[in-house]
C-alpha cells in the first residue's frame, strides 16, 4: 500500500526485485502507475491517499477512512502472506495493526520521521509491524532500543541518481547554454503545495532575474494540474516573460542541469542532495497547520539534507520566513560563492555514498524468508 508517488517508485523496484527471487510472486493494493507497470493489480489509486496537512486530511476523512475499512474486510477474507506498507504511516499502521494482531505478517517499508517528532508512535510501531525497513542508518539503534525488528536497505534514490548525467552533460541534453545560471523550481508535487508556493517561487524568480538577466529557470511539475496551476500563476503574476521553461516531470534531469535548485521541502531536497546540488529549502503551509506542528519536533531542521547532516548545509526558509526577497537573496548567495557550492557539493557526495547499497534488493531479502516460510 503505497499513498504518494515517492511511495509509488519504493513499491515499484521491491516488486521487481521480489521478482527476481519469486517469479510467482502475486501483488494487489494501492498504488500508482509505477506499481501498476510492475505488475500489481490497483484496488484503489493512490491519488486517494495523497493528503497532507491536518485540516486538509480532514476534508477526506469519511473516503479515507472508508477505503482502509474495505482494504481491511478484503484482506481478512482473502489473506495475503504478507503484507507491506509504503510509508503513508498515517493510514498504514493503523492497517497493519490490525493485520498482524490476525496472524498476517506486516512490515513498513520507510519509517516514519520519528527522530523529529512524535517519538510516542514507537508504541504504535511495535504493535502494527513484524518488521521496519528504514532508508537511513541513524534509525536503526532507534528501533532496536525499542525492541522492534529492523533492518537498514539504503535509500533507493542514491541507486538510482547515482546515473544521471550531472552539469555539462545534463545541460547539453536540455539544450541549455554551459555558460549561463541556471536554477531549478520545485514548488512541489500536490496541489495543495501548488497553492502556497506557485506565487512565492515565481515571484523570487522575478527577483532573481532582474539582478541576473541572464539567468534561466526550469520549472519540472510532475501532473497536468500542477502544471495549470503553475501557468495560472506565471500569468497572475505577469510572468509570461520569464526565461523559464516548464517541463512535464524530469525533476532530476532539471537539478541535474542546475547550478542551484530552489525546493519545497520534502523528498525531492533529497534528490537534490544527492545529485550533489546546493539548494534553498522552503515550505509554507496553512497558518493553522504551521501553528500546530510548533513546538512538535525534536530537530532545528525540516529539511532532509539537514537533518541527514546533523548541521545546516543548505538554508531553510519556512512560513513566514519564505518570502520572495529572502527566497531570492538566499539563491543569490549561493550563486555568487563558488567556493560554498563545491563544500555542499562535497558533503553530498559523502552522503550520496553513505545511502547508495542497492535498496531494493536489499529490501527484498530483508522480507524474503517472510514470505518464503
Amino acid at each position: 500500500m503505497a499513498g504518494e508517488a515517492s511511495g509509488d517508485l519504493l513499491g515499484s523496484q521491491l516488486i521487481l526485485a521480489l521478482r527476481d527471487y519469486l517469479p510467482g510472486l502475486n501483488v494487489v493494493g494501492i498504488g500508482g502507475p509505477r506499481m501498476e507497470a510492475a505488475g500489481m493489480d490497483i484496488w484503489f489509486p493512490l491519488e486517494k491517499l495523497a493528503v497532507r496537512g491536518y485540516f486538509e486530511v480532514l476534508k477526506h476523512f469519511f473516503e479515507i477512512v472508508g477505503i482502509r475499512r474495505q482494504l481491511r474486510r478484503r484482506l481478512l477474507a482473502d489473506r495475503p502472506d504478507l503484507f507491506i506498507g509504503v510509508d503513508a504511516p498515517d493510514f498504514n499502521l493503523g492497517l497493519e495493526r490490525s493485520l498482524k494482531a490476525r496472524g498476517i505478517p506486516t512490515v513498513h517499508y520507510v519509517s516514519p520521521a520519528i527522530w523529529m517528532w512524535r517519538r510516542e508512535r514507537l508504541r504504535k510501531i511495535k504493535r502494527a509491524v513484524n518488521k521496519m525497513l528504514t532508508l537511513f542508518p541513524f534509525e536503526v539503534d532507534i528501533y532496536r532500543q525499542a525492541g522492534i525488528d529492523v533492518a537498514f536497505v539504503g535509500h533507493p534514490l542514491a541507486d538510482l541518481l547515482d546515473q544521471i548525467p550531472r552539469d555539462d552533460a545534463a545541460r547539453e541534453q536540455l539544450r541549455l547554454p554551459p555558460s549561463v545560471p541556471v536554477v531549478a523550481l520545485l514548488p512541489g508535487s500536490r496541489q495543495s503545495e501548488l497553492q502556497y508556493m506557485a506565487d512565492l517561487f515565481i515571484q523570487t524568480a522575478k527577483l532573481l532575474h532582474a539582478r541576473l538577466p541572464n539567468a534561466v529557470f526550469l520549472a519540472p511539475l510532475t501532473t497536468r494540474e500542477t502544471r495549470v496551476m503553475f501557468e495560472t500563476a506565471l500569468y497572475d503574476n505577469h510572468a509570461e516573460n520569464l526565461p523559464l521553461t516548464i517541463m512535464f516531470g524530469h525533476a532530476q534531469d532539471a537539478m541535474a542541469a542546475a547550478d542551484v535548485v530552489l525546493v519545497a521541502s520534502g523528498t525531492a531536497t533529497l534528490e537534490a542532495a544527492l545529485l550533489h546540488k546546493p539548494m534553498v529549502i522552503t515550505y509554507k503551509m496553512p497558518p493553522a497547520t504551521y501553528w500546530l506542528l510548533q513546538g512538535k519536533g525534536y530537530l532545528p531542521y525540516y529539511g532532509l539534507p539537514n537533518i541527514l547532516a546533523r548541521e545546516f548545509v543548505v538554508p531553510e526558509l519556512i512560513q513566514d520566513d519564505a518570502t520572495p526577497e529572502n527566497l531570492n537573496q538566499a539563491l543569490i548567495n549561493l550563486l555568487a560563492d563558488v567556493a560554498t557550492r563545491d563544500r555542499i557539493a562535497g558533503k553530498f557526495a559523502a552522503m550520496s555514498a553513505s545511502l547508495n547499497r542497492g535498496a531494493a534488493r536489499q529490501a527484498a531479502l530483508a522480507v524474503l524468508p517472510m514470505l518464503q516460510s
